[in-house]
């Protein structure tokens, strides 16, 4: 098993094909799914042969970038997942932030604790030159996450939904949010690191 990242309470790793359960069912929490697909239960099939095969490729290049499994330190638990992995393939220094974790995580501050490790992690070591973070205006949960962390709103946008049954609030579209290298080492000299 490959660790990335270890924070006071959480360890980051590689998926392993032996993830498929955790993915089953944290993709098959209505909850956890609500602003991704409204709550729709994923198939264990595409989660062996679409998802997870996904995952793994992100590896392919070594453990800078990509999905990480999420693992409470004190207990072993699988919380979820943190994403760290370039937006497009045009701006490799330009980072996309992302994260989902089961409900029994939730409200326990894991989404903040991970997602400063990962922004600390690309800028002070991984030539990040931005990250940015995006979620639905109606989600205010991930909105706090991503301000908690210092990344600070850049637009709402409205984003095509491939479903014709559209997520409740998407007519509010989504928002961006962002923090470039320079905001994050104003924001780290200011607190003395």
């Amino acid at each position: 098993m490959q660790f990335f990242l270890k924070t006071e309470r959480l360890i980051l790793r590689a998926f392993t094909p032996d993830d498929v359960d955790n993915l089953f069912d944290l993709y098959n929490d209505p909850d956890v799914m609500h602003f991704i697909n409204g709550g729709r239960p994923t198939p264990r099939e595409e989660i062996e042969s679409i998802l997870l095969p996904r995952i793994l490729s992100y590896y392919r290049d070594g453990l800078c970038f990509g999905l990480w499994a999420a693992v409470e330190k004190s207990t072993g638990e699988f919380l979820g997942w943190f994403l760290f992995r370039v937006r497009d393939d045009t701006n490799s220094d330009q980072l996309a932030l992302g994260y989902r974790l089961r409900k029994s995580a939730w409200g326990k501050g894991y989404a903040t604790e991970g997602s400063r490790a990962l922004i600390d992690k690309g800028f002070r070591e991984q030539g990040v030159q931005r990250v940015t973070a995006e979620t639905m205006v109606v989600n205010s949960r991930s909105r706090r996450v991503m301000e908690k962390c210092g990344l600070s709103l850049v637009r709402i946008f409205q984003q095509e939904w491939p479903d014709s049954d559209p997520i409740e609030g998407s007519e509010l579209g989504d928002v961006e949010y962002a923090m470039t290298r320079a905001e994050w080492l104003r924001q780290h000299s200011a607190e003395g690191n």
